[in-house]
């Protein structure tokens, strides 16, 4: 699982956790298919977030350590 901010700021869409909530309110972000409003929203393996009309399938990496 990750926030909506997060992964955001992650893969580089938005610099600052800030600009998510200006994406936010033009209504650019869907989860799989629906708006989003919330910026702390969970993300989960499997869903499919659409920015901008840019679809991105969240998988999950079992090869990562959290134990960094």
């Amino acid at each position: 699982m990750i926030q909506l901010n997060q992964l955001l700021k992650w893969s580089g869409v938005i610099e600052t956790g800030g600009q998510t909530v200006f994406l936010l309110d033009k209504e650019n972000i869907l989860l799989n298919g629906v708006p989003v409003y919330e910026k702390r929203k969970k993300i989960y393996p499997g869903d499919i977030v659409t920015i901008n009309g840019n679809e991105f399938i969240i998988v999950q990496n079992d090869s990562v350590n959290d134990e960094c």
